[in-house]
């Protein structure tokens, strides 16, 4: 049955599409979900905020139903040294070459989150989800004064409870099988790897707000289990990264239909920060020496041109393969048919 979570975000179905930052979640993905029932999420993180806005005003003008924007309110570790720089440089070089571009330099500077914000509070989305870490009670504040709902990631029951005591509306939990970087923000990530049934059945009883759940998601099976361990509804990320709709790239979309898959892996090689994604040549020869190399988010700017001209070339050996562990139940399919197929092996009938 439809929950009070789902009727105060205006959701017909209990199905949210991840925020999947890097271009995954187009205008088209996240308004053909939105329009089937559930909350399309943007992953706006490395976006910028005119982007942001251009992006939010298309996708209001293919639907008029609710949706998300996704932001990360912390995460970044130190400034990088000048021997980290040098060192991922001189790593980096031989990619770079292979690709016919320049090695990397420096790290630029990354986009202001303050002006990300602004905008997001202007455009004024159903849903604002956030994580590495906790909004401040200024930014939940004006959220709740324009009629934003605030949606925050937890890794683990001490991550939840510190979300709940903070203000949000909703905690999502993040189990260990899900694809792309960790929302971990209290304790190391090896200290907070709990499966996603484990931890929304802990989740539940630690909160009086609603849960939902995220990681590894992949069937309508996965999100009855779920909402029967008291999720208010499922976020599914990989599931939807081979509709026609998604930007996924084609080395990663034939990466996620091999018939054999690779198994998936947590590395810090692509971006500095823990995140799970199909094995490659790339994090094979990066992790061994990945303390070595600057953190994040330098890591992810400075690899950033050699992963986009691997994209190019069609290669999946230098792509950050970021996927769930249950990738290959992954299904080819426009995202109203999969949003349907999704709602009916969940035996969901709506009220």
């Amino acid at each position: 049955m439809i929950n009070d979570f789902m009727v105060q975000v205006g959701m017909m179905a209990p199905i949210i599409q991840a925020p999947m930052a890097g271009g995954v979640t187009t205008v088209e993905l996240i308004s053909a979900v939105s329009e089937n029932g559930g909350l399309g999420s943007l992953g706006a993180a490395y976006l910028t905020p005119e982007v942001i806005r251009v992006t939010a005003q298309a996708i209001r003008a293919r639907t008029d139903r609710p949706f998300a924007i996704n932001l990360f309110v912390g995460g970044e570790d130190r400034e990088p040294t000048n021997a980290e720089i040098d060192f991922t440089s001189d790593m980096l070089e031989p990619w770079a070459q292979a690709y016919g571009i320049e090695a990397p330099g420096a790290p630029g500077p990354g986009i202001a989150l303050d002006r990300q914000l602004e905008v997001m509070l202007d455009v004024a989305p159903r849903v604002f989800s956030f994580t590495f870490g906790m909004a401040s009670p200024e930014l939940l504040q004006a959220c709740r004064s324009r009629g934003i709902l605030t949606m925050g990631t937890a890794t683990t029951v001490e991550e939840v409870r510190a979300l709940t005591e903070s203000g949000v509306d909703a905690v999502c939990v993040q189990g260990m099988e899900a694809g792309g970087h960790r929302g971990t923000f209290l304790r190391p990530f090896e200290e907070s790897m709990f499966g996603v049934m484990a931890l929304t059945s802990m989740a539940v009883q630690a909160t009086p707000l609603p849960v939902v759940a995220a990681g590894g998601l992949m069937t309508g099976g996965a999100i009855r289990a779920a909402l029967d361990l008291g999720a208010s509804a499922a976020s599914l990320g990989t599931a939807f990264m081979l509709c026609e709709e998604a930007g996924t790239s084609m080395a990663h979309r034939y990466m996620l239909a091999l018939e054999q898959p690779r198994p998936t892996v947590i590395t810090r090689a692509f971006s500095g920060r823990p995140a799970r994604g199909i094995i490659n040549r790339f994090h094979e020869q990066i992790s061994a020496v990945q303390e070595r190399c600057v953190p994040f988010p330098a890591l992810n700017d400075m690899t950033r041109d050699i992963r986009r001209a691997a994209a190019n070339a069609g290669d999946p050996e230098a792509l950050s393969l970021w996927a769930g562990q249950a990738y290959p139940l992954v299904r080819d399919m426009p995202a109203a048919s999969l949003m349907a197929v999704l709602l009916d092996e969940a035996k969901w009938f709506g009220a």
